[in-house]
């Protein structure tokens, strides 16, 4: 089954965060994901308020999960350490 992978995220140094984004993209198409949203209007309802919210689709939980664990994506994701405050989960979709 299809997942997706959300993240929602304030970002704190852009230039630290840009980098990551550079090379984040890079890791998630070599693992099959491909973005359905970066950024863009967004409505809260509930929780807390995160100015980016990003969603990936890859064809399994267990794609988004070793994209996630990935020499790439880990090496992307030591940029965005210190440079954002974010939340990430991959769930399963009903397609």
């Amino acid at each position: 089954m299809p997942a997706l992978w959300i993240a929602h995220v304030t970002v704190t140094d852009e230039d630290a965060y840009k980098k990551y984004a550079e090379l984040a993209g890079p890791a998630i198409a070599a693992h099959g994901g491909h973005f359905v949203a970066r950024g863009g209007r967004f409505v809260q309802l509930e929780g807390k308020e995160r100015p980016r919210n990003v969603v990936a689709k890859f064809d399994s939980v267990e794609a988004a999960e070793a994209c996630y664990h990935s020499d790439a994506y880990q090496e992307a994701l030591s940029h965005a350490r210190g440079a954002s405050e974010r939340e990430l989960l991959i769930v399963e979709t009903s397609e």
